[in-house]
């Protein structure tokens, strides 16, 4: 049965009169990037002054928020203030680098924290301030834990990592993110990037038969991308379809000479095969998108504030929790590299491909989330 209406930007096929989602969200996105200096204060004022509504998930400020800090990196000093003296402490990225004082006053509430969940908020609240002091702090709570450790699932060097860090049993801390986040955008037929999403390959995946797919090609040599440390290219190749279906991510090693070498996975059944759910058509859409790497970076949480936008570094927009893999070599955290929207990239599917890399070792994992 053939849709009724098609939306007015892009053309696809809708069953109601209006923007398809994507163009919506870029309308949305484009709106908040045009702000004005006035603008953006005016939205900073009513966050202060009504900064529980945005603990309750209530609009316009959940929106204004997201769009202040993934944006403009405009969460400023008094709206951390303001929040903390309403003790309010999600979403936990308001407090990213909040100052001394603000982050003295976290470390005091969760020394004093009695109950896991509070204890959890708080943590993840400290993560995201992330100096030495905070994990200072989550460093002695993970070798003399409280009480309410044992209503949670994971140690406070876990919690570390929502913040982009975490620290070993030494006590030496890690980064796991990069400070320094690159937009990918549309770009035109034939234009030339150090960066692709989707390259085609000819070998085929041993659970479904399907096509193995280049998911990210990246070329750390080009300007842009020095902030990587990778003199060479990296390449994520996995299967589109199994992706999301094994059991831990799919990992690849790569030479920087573009070589790759993939690792063997397994099902998360535990299954010899299963269906490959990627038609030809949508393979030939993935492997032939228009993605290019942006001119200029964006702030940190840019790929943070909304599901329709794929990064290279800063912060992605985790669906569940973040979830930092293990290098299969060396046993470290591996360090967050980039998102891929599904739906960005072929229609039909949903949830975020992360791609992570241990740079020591030169091996990506590639792992799936939706809701």
């Amino acid at each position: 049965m053939s849709l009724k209406y098609t939306c007015p930007s892009c053309g696809t096929p809708l069953g109601y009169e209006g923007l398809c989602w994507k163009c919506k969200c870029e309308q949305e996105r484009n709106a908040a990037l045009a702000w004005m200096p006035e603008q953006i204060a005016e939205k900073q004022r009513n966050l202060i002054q009504n900064i529980q509504r945005l603990a309750d998930m209530e609009d316009p400020e959940i929106t204004d928020f997201w769009q202040l800090l993934g944006y403009h990196d405009a969460i400023t000093p008094e709206i951390q203030r303001a929040a903390l003296a309403a003790e309010v402490f999600w979403p936990c990225e308001l407090y990213y680098h909040a100052p001394e004082d603000v982050r003295d006053a976290l470390v005091a509430a969760l020394l004093k924290a009695e109950y896991s969940r509070n204890a959890a908020d708080l943590m993840s609240c400290l993560s995201m301030q992330g100096d030495d002091k905070a994990m200072e702090t989550l460093l002695e709570l993970e070798r003399n834990p409280r009480p309410w450790r044992k209503g949670l699932y994971v140690d406070p060097s876990s919690y570390a990592q929502i913040g982009g860090w975490t620290f070993d049993k030494e006590g030496q801390k890690i980064q796991l993110n990069f400070d320094t986040c690159y937009p990918m955008v549309k770009g035109t037929a034939g234009e030339k990037s150090p960066v692709r999403i989707g390259r085609a390959r000819e070998d085929t995946c041993p659970h479904c038969g399907g096509r193995m797919v280049d998911m990210l090609v990246l070329d750390g040599r080009d300007e842009r991308l020095k902030f990587l440390g990778l003199d060479g290219i990296l390449t994520a190749t996995c299967c589109p379809s199994c992706v999301g279906f094994l059991k831990g991510p799919a990992f690849n090693s790569f030479t920087l000479d573009g070589g790759v070498e993939v690792f063997p996975s397994e099902l998360f059944d535990g299954a010899e095969k299963t269906d490959c759910y990627v038609s030809p058509e949508d393979y030939k859409v993935l492997t032939e998108n228009s993605f290019v790497l942006g001119e200029a970076p964006v702030p940190l949480f840019y790929g943070a504030a909304c599901q329709d936008v794929n990064t290279i570094g800063g912060f992605g927009n985790w669906v569940q929790d973040a979830e930092y893999a293990t290098c299969p070599h060396c046993g470290k955290p591996m360090k967050y590299l980039a998102q891929i929207q599904w739906d960005t990239v072929f229609d039909c599917a949903e949830g975020t491909l992360y791609v992570e890399f241990c740079p020591d070792c030169q091996i990506v994992s590639m792992q799936h989330q939706q809701t």
